[in-house]
């Protein structure tokens, strides 16, 4: 899962940063609502940690900006703010949470993968296919009493195919979903499908994989 963390306090920005990639997800950090309308119109996130404090704007004006476009990631408030009005108004403009500094990491941890859960509609903390269990938080993958042992990549990639089952996940969708930033990448690399090739090793060995289809030129579904 990607995520923009939008704050112009370096010292937070760097913790934050730090422990979200501790935990699994890619992170970028932009200072400014500049600099991150710029950001999103480059790239996909799949949650957006916005201050309201910001050196060139309100955050809500970003937050209402973002909307404008149709945006669909998670947005989560993150404020000295605590006035009723202020959370009042960003739900209203379309904000899915709401932090007053200061927090504890763990809390924001666990405010970001409830509103991941909201958005996917899911309301555990794994999900089941085909006899394979995704366990969300640990990422860990078993398939009855035995562990699946794959990679980060190989879970992201099962991770995100699941969550979209039913639906033909693209290449580009997977870059950005998956490994970030997709104007660094060298388009013509074959490394989504090496991972899913890897990926699908692994599953074999305990499944028939008739529901894993590969759509040629275009990308994967995963079928129910």
């Amino acid at each position: 899962m990607n995520i923009i963390i939008v704050e112009d306090h370096d010292e937070l920005a760097r913790e934050m940063e730090t422990f979200l990639s501790g935990s699994g997800y890619r992170c970028k950090v932009k200072r400014s609502c500049r600099e991150t309308l710029e950001e999103i119109d480059r790239n996909t996130y799949d949650l957006m940690l916005l201050d309201l404090g910001l050196p060139d704007g309100d955050g809500l004006d970003l937050l209402n900006a973002v909307r404008r476009e149709q945006n669909k990631m998670g947005v989560i408030v993150i404020t000295a703010r605590g006035e009723l009005d202020d959370r009042i108004n960003g739900f209203q403009l379309g904000a899915d949470d709401y932090l007053t500094k200061p927090f504890a990491l763990t809390e924001l941890g666990a405010r970001i993968f409830a509103v991941i859960r909201r958005m996917h509609g899911f309301v555990v903390n794994e999900l089941r296919i085909h006899g394979f269990t995704i366990q969300l938080q640990d990422y860990k993958v078993t398939y009855g009493d035995k562990a699946v042992g794959l990679t980060k990549k190989e879970f992201d990639v099962f991770q995100y195919l699941v969550l979209n089952k039913n639906r033909v996940v693209t290449r580009l969708q997977l870059t950005e979903h998956i490994w970030g930033d997709v104007l660094e990448l060298n388009s013509d690399s074959n490394f989504i499908d090496v991972h899913v090739r890897n990926l699908r090793k692994k599953l074999e060995l305990h499944e028939k994989l008739d529901w894993f289809e590969t759509v040629r030129n275009v990308g994967y579904r995963i079928n129910e």
